[in-house]
């Protein structure tokens, strides 16, 4: 891991190289992401959870750089805590649990994203199936997320955020359509700050061709593919 972040001259936000060390050179007391933020050292245990994060760092690095740096900004004003602030609970949400769905910024798009946003799972996951791949897409973004899918089960949910861009995007290969949402996420972050209002849940084995047996019952399950809440 420290050899490909090497190669890739990865970096924290204070412009630290990057590397990943033992969870025990974390000083007591110290916070882990204030540990990130102050030293460019990723505290890693031998496990699939850190080993997920290392690649998410790996894949997604101005992300990555961005969330710490907002996570750091907020450990300095608030202190570690108890219970975190909302800015904070975000970005640890986003890094936890998130996913990025990728729409074109179109009509179909657009209309998409309003089905999810309000649970309309039919109309989103059968309805409009044939938008995925041509025109929306899903980027695992997290390292709890993906240890899950070790063993997958069909209410795993994830946090998604919204990316929304121009149709020249899928004509991209995976690898630059990858370091464009890398680049614009961290972006936004920048500019816009987090919160949790930015998320819609998607039950991820729901998206289309990424399991079997998705059929009309599949997605009439209302225990995963549930209605959203009336307030």
């Amino acid at each position: 891991m420290n050899a490909q972040a090497a190669g890739l001259a990865l970096h924290n936000h204070a412009g630290l190289p990057l590397s990943f060390v033992p969870q025990e050179s974390l000083p007591e007391g110290t916070a882990y992401e204030a540990f990130i933020s102050a030293a460019g050292c990723v505290p890693t245990r031998a496990n699939l959870h850190d080993f997920f994060n290392a690649l998410v760092w790996l894949s997604f690095p101005r992300i990555k750089r961005q969330l710490n740096a907002l996570q750091a900004a907020q450990i300095a004003l608030d202190g570690i805590g108890k219970a975190r602030g909302p800015a904070r609970d975000a970005a640890t949400i986003f890094d936890e649990n998130a996913a990025l769905l990728v729409v074109r910024d179109a009509r179909p798009g657009r209309a998409l994203v309003d089905a999810l946003r309000n649970h309309r799972w039919q109309e989103a996951l059968v309805g409009q199936r044939g938008d995925f791949g041509a025109a929306a897409e899903v980027w695992l973004f997290v390292h709890a997320l993906m240890e899950k899918l070790v063993a997958p089960y069909k209410a795993i949910t994830a946090h998604t955020r919204v990316v929304l861009v121009d149709g020249w995007y899928f004509a991209l290969d995976q690898a630059a359509r990858r370091a464009w949402v890398d680049r614009q996420v961290a972006q936004e972050l920048a500019a816009q700050g987090l919160n949790n209002a930015g998320f819609t849940p998607l039950p991820v084995l729901g998206v289309p061709d990424c399991w079997p047996g998705q059929d009309a019952p599949f997605y009439a399950d209302a225990g995963v593919f549930r209605p959203k809440r009336q307030r």
